[in-house]
């Protein structure tokens, strides 16, 4: 099937028209298209790259499957997601990977990237089968214990290690568990305090984030900060880009905006790892993203059923949505980033990342992963509208810029006019 996009303004500068051919690739004519999509006044960007993404399948399918979080992600514009290994059971084999693989494929919708579990069971002991999981075809780059930190220095720097012999990466959670265990759920500091909630100090996050660009350094290998959430993180990883360590980070969108003083609600919905942070940090990681300190936006999207969100705070399932809602958040928490720079941070930067071909571009001769963007458009979120399976919506009620109004995929439209197609 062939398509003529008309009169887009392509990374929100020149309008002009982009062609698909019957193979998906964005050609530079097509004489009859079998579809013609009016993008009068809309942005056109690359389909969007998430590096950060809880598809929950298996083994909790109640809270998200592959098929429910594709279709999040095609309604977000989204054209690939790496889905994370803390499932049950753990992607850390390559039978695994290629289970994730095989369901995102069968969904059709975006591509699912497999990330591979750095430990076997994400315990942090035992390395998984990197090279298995990288030489199947899966071909898994990218391999994370996210939800736990990889804590142990000598566990940390085998890994890297062996991830360099394929050009893989080792994205971290960052949260020295000595310093904030598992029941610390509310920023250290004033309000946690007021709250009487148990703390997870920033220094925590810093604490691994420093270790790790030594590591990367010591091994020449590639490591990469998930969710950056505090300014000394950032400083952190600014000096170590200025001495040529080969890192790169990570900011959710709910970092960007939302900010610790929310909690004293005690709504669960806020709860998150890592925690919210104070304005003071919020400001360092707009800056960050702008200046290119931090390279990507990933949304950590974390669904829950809700019979594991509806509990005391300290006792509630740490995690947000935020796959439908990304672009709008970025747009909405920094309004004079370029359409070229959103660009960058969601869709070229992500793929690179990750090493995934054919993603992150809209070049003549590239695969037609496109985002149609009403940028002027406000929306007010409401979570009953979403295509997750989950509710946990941080954003319910709130205001938002921007609309993503058609989604093509492999030169397939799977979001026309705001709904799936």
């Amino acid at each position: 099937m062939t398509l003529k996009i008309t009169g887009a303004l392509v990374l929100g500068e020149q309008a002009g028209d982009l062609y698909v051919d019957d193979s998906g690739v964005l050609v530079d004519e097509v004489l009859s298209p079998d579809e013609t999509i009016d993008a009068d006044g809309l942005v056109a960007l690359p389909g969007l790259v998430d590096l950060h993404t809880h598809l929950r399948e298996p083994g909790r399918e109640d809270a998200e499957t592959i098929l429910s979080g594709s279709r999040a992600a095609a309604m977000g514009g989204y054209a690939a997601v790496l889905a994370m290994a803390n499932t049950s059971p753990v992607t850390d084999t390559a039978e695994a990977a290629l289970r994730v693989l095989d369901l995102g494929r069968e969904a059709g919708l975006v591509h699912v990237q497999p990330v591979g579990a750095v430990t076997r069971g994400l315990a942090g002991e035992e390395l998984a089968e990197l090279g298995l999981m990288a030489r199947s075809r899966a071909a898994v780059r990218v391999f994370s214990d996210d939800g736990r930190c990889v804590h142990d220095a000598r566990v940390m720097r085998r890994a890297l290690e062996y991830v360099k012999a394929f050009g893989g990466v080792v994205s971290q959670h960052a949260q020295d568990p000595t310093l904030a265990g598992p029941s610390a759920c509310c920023h250290e500091g004033e309000v946690s305090g007021r709250l009487g909630l148990p703390g997870w100090p920033g220094v925590a996050e810093e604490v691994i984030v420093a270790r790790d660009v030594m590591l990367a350094r010591h091994t020449g290998s590639r490591v990469h900060i998930a969710h950056v959430s505090t300014a000394g993180s950032v400083e952190v990883l600014r000096w170590a880009k200025a001495q040529g360590i080969d890192v790169t980070a990570e900011v959710t969108p709910h970092h960007l905006m939302l900010t610790t003083d929310l909690l004293t609600g005690y709504d669960p919905t806020f709860k998150v790892n890592p925690p919210l942070r104070p304005d003071e940090d919020v400001e360092a990681l707009r800056e960050a993203l702008a200046d290119g300190t931090i390279d990507a936006v990933a949304t950590d999207h974390a669904p829950h059923a809700r019979h594991d969100k509806e509990h005391a705070f300290v006792d509630a399932a740490f995690g947000m949505l935020g796959l439908e809602t990304a672009l709008a958040v970025v747009r909405t928490a920094l309004p004079d980033l370029a359409w070229a720079d959103i660009a960058r941070v969601m869709s070229a930067a992500p793929a690179q990342i990750a090493g995934l071909e054919g993603f992150g571009s809209l070049d003549l001769g590239s695969t037609a992963h496109v985002v149609l963007v009403e940028p002027d458009a406000t929306v007010t979120v409401d979570r009953g509208a979403s295509v997750s399976l989950s509710r946990n919506n941080p954003w319910h009620g709130r205001t938002l810029r921007s609309r993503v109004v058609h989604t093509v995929y492999g030169g397939r439209v799977t979001v026309r006019d705001g709904a799936l197609a």
